[in-house]
């Protein structure tokens, strides 16, 4: 039972400083509590932890022109933020995590604007059909987060230019373009501004939650630096492309795009990596366990896959729809 809300509104614009911040509050937090944190990044395409960043990322083009390439913990897909975006991020321990409460603290600060919002799926809140809000999750052991995006004044034109989603995304949500497919909120409501909807989240956080949030201070840079570090790496940003012997096409699933790249050696496969928007964070890593050192042809792979599937129900779907990449091999 929460018992005690907590918020935090990040000063600072630097991405890898943020979500570094929003790892130390996911590990601190305390059994009663959730956490409201609420932060912006300035000139940033942040990827979900599986995802391939060039393939997702015009990353010449925004470094080009200062921005930032960004990797989360959480899976999903790329998403674009400026100071025209605020982002959030709710966290909780296990036993309280409730992604449809946390959404509808999202629902009533947009109603304070006269704007009517629905939940789309798992990870979408709309309004008149149209994206405002995407959202990804994290978890490991008992403590849980739920971040996402909240689009009030965003340039879709940079938006567009940075990004490259996969053309059968789209396609599968019946849009020509991401810019046909999201809204900013400043368009349905000319008086709304970043700050007038910090203050709206800060009031309906409380009202959703039946108590007065706590002002949650930041630590000290120096708790934060390992972090913002790890975050900013060439590793963590760009560690997943690696010499593949095999590379299959990408397919789409009801859960999402999937692309599976293999080296092989002596016919066996020593290293795996799987790229997908999929909101499940740890889908990659348990292909990757349970594919090296299998024999590279479909019916031991696919096999292993099944295999991997009786271990996992939470993702027993996805592993077995991931065979659907091994045939042909």
């Amino acid at each position: 039972m929460i018992t005690k809300l907590r918020l935090c509104s990040s000063t600072s614009y630097d991405p890898y400083r943020n979500l570094a911040l929003e790892e130390r509050f996911f590990n601190t937090v305390k059994p009663g509590e959730c956490i409201l944190y609420l932060w912006q990044n300035q000139r940033t395409v942040v990827i979900g932890r599986n995802q391939n960043a060039r393939a997702q990322c015009r990353v010449d083009a925004l470094e080009k022109d200062g921005g930032h390439l960004a990797r989360r913990l959480s899976g999903g897909g790329a998403v674009f933020h400026d100071l025209g975006n605020l982002n959030f991020t709710f966290l909780v321990r296990d036993k309280d995590y409730d992604v449809r409460r946390q959404l509808s603290v999202i629902c009533a600060a947009v109603k304070r604007f006269g704007i009517q919002a629905e939940v789309s799926g798992r990870n979408d809140v709309l309004t008149e059909g149209r994206k405002f809000s995407g959202n990804a999750f994290h978890r490991s052991g008992d403590r849980r987060y739920h971040h996402g995006t909240l689009l009030v004044d965003v340039n879709t034109e940079q938006m567009m230019k940075y990004l490259s989603p996969d053309v059968s995304k789209l396609q599968a949500k019946g849009v020509d373009s991401v810019r046909a497919r999201v809204v900013n909120l400043k368009t349905l409501c000319p008086a709304m501004t970043i700050d007038r909807l910090r203050a709206a989240m800060s009031q309906a956080f409380g009202q959703v939650y039946g108590s007065v949030p706590e002002k949650l201070l930041e630590p000290e840079e120096e708790a934060l630096r390992e972090g913002k570090e790890r975050f900013a790496s060439y590793e963590w940003l760009y560690g997943q492309e690696r010499d593949f012997t095999l590379q299959t096409e990408t397919l789409r699933f009801p859960w999402g795009g999937a692309q599976l790249c293999l080296a092989v050696d002596h016919g066996k496969v020593k290293d795996a990596a799987l790229y997908t928007d999929a909101m499940e964070p740890e889908l990659a890593t348990y292909v990757q366990k349970a594919t090296i050192g299998v024999t590279c042809r479909e019916e031991p792979l696919s096999r292993a896959l099944s295999a991997a599937a009786k271990q996992n129900p939470a993702i027993e779907r996805e592993l077995l729809d991931l065979r659907e990449l091994l045939k042909g091999l």
